[in-house]
């Protein structure tokens, strides 16, 4: 006659469980090609191990407190370049030099086509996982891919956010290669990024006395690559991010953000948000720029909080960069002198992407890599 009273077998151990193996987490999770969102329409209620980051970088996501209201990146009429150019370049100048990041309005894109990029990359993102996979791969060998995370072997923790790239210059991505369902939009959207990019370069330039060609000439525009992100709902916020900490590594980035929010730039005031602002575009001083302009204009840090709305979060940025990539870069000797000497070594831009890519996104290390 067997016992009332089984006894239960023992529970498996932490010494008999094997451990825990982040590469090949991340592996089995880049092979789905479903991306964060595949996780999330999964119904996964704790993120997985990979997505945890470290507690130095979580303490810092804490806002801060104090009386005072916080302050805010400048944001700059450019309808106001036509009566009063001179004001816009001294603002533009004082705002690439000091935070790196400024927000432009009055800028000419239309708003109709603002909300459709938006849009658009929205849907992408929210086809059927198997519709997606079809352009999801690690190298931009077509121009098109879809991925999770560029640094995603790299980084000490993955960000909770998915993204299209779509290469558009200096050797564009075949119209047929960009998916149907934002293609127009997307073409649309570079013509006016490099209407708004030349501007913009003009002014910057005058800003440094080198006039308004100055830097258009050196083809810092030719070269783009727009991505858009999209950050679905967090179940963990507090554990994750959405976009680790990092700096630019081009001349200069246009971004079009949607309501939601959650972007921040490291200032000497701590971490500030860049409010969304309907219509406005955000702009910030890339890796290259702060080089060329031999840190008379500052990139920064920027980083986007994991999103706990139950509404995704997706932007639109594109990175401007020269087009060709075994030209020497280094500090303009217009802008070095006895007085302040070029601070950073010359260099291809085949170079300075390579070791930017090899790399996480992980803050100013580009910069100093090549400081002279």
């Amino acid at each position: 006659m067997s016992s009332p009273i089984a006894t239960p077998p023992p529970p498996p151990t932490t010494a008999s469980s094997p451990p825990y193996d982040r590469l090949k987490a991340v592996k089995d999770f880049d092979e789905t090609k479903a991306g964060v969102k595949g996780l999330v329409d999964s119904g996964i209620k704790t993120i997985p191990s990979f997505f945890i980051h470290p507690p130095e970088t979580l303490s810092d996501l804490a806002p801060g407190s104090g009386p005072e209201p916080e302050p805010e990146v400048p944001t700059i009429d450019l309808s106001a370049i036509h009566h009063s150019r001179s004001s816009v370049i001294d603002q533009i100048r004082s705002a690439a030099s000091t935070v790196g990041f400024f927000q432009v309005i009055n800028h000419g894109v239309p708003p109709d086509l603002l909300r459709s990029v938006i849009g658009s990359v929205k849907a992408f993102h929210e086809q059927p996982a198997e519709v997606k996979a079809q352009v999801y791969r690690r190298q931009v060998g077509s121009g098109v891919s879809y991925i999770s995370n560029v640094d995603l072997f790299t980084s000490k923790a993955a960000s909770w956010r998915d993204t299209l790239q779509i290469r558009t210059g200096p050797i564009a991505a075949e119209e047929k290669e960009i998916p149907e369902v934002c293609r127009k939009e997307v073409m649309e959207w570079d013509r006016e990024v490099v209407r708004v990019g030349d501007i913009l370069l003009g002014l910057l330039s005058e800003g440094l006395g080198l006039g308004e060609g100055g830097l258009k000439k050196m083809g810092l525009s030719q070269g783009r690559l727009m991505v858009g992100h999209y950050y679905p709902f967090c179940p963990q916020p507090d554990l994750t991010v959405g976009l680790n900490s990092h700096a630019d590594p081009g001349a200069l980035t246009i971004l079009l953000q949607d309501h939601i929010g959650g972007l921040q730039v490291r200032t000497q005031q701590g971490w500030v948000h860049v409010k969304p602002l309907d219509g406005a575009l955000v702009i910030n001083i890339g890796d290259l720029l702060q080089i060329i302009s031999n840190e008379e204009y500052k990139s920064a840090d920027h980083r986007v909080l994991a999103n706990s709305s139950n509404e995704p979060r997706v932007s639109s940025a594109v990175f401007l960069m020269p087009g060709d990539r075994e030209k020497l870069f280094g500090p303009l000797p217009e802008l070095t002198s006895a007085e302040k000497p070029a601070l950073y070594r010359d260099f291809t831009l085949n170079e300075f992407l390579t070791r930017f890519f090899k790399k996480e996104l992980d803050g100013k290390s580009l910069t100093n890599f090549f400081r002279q």
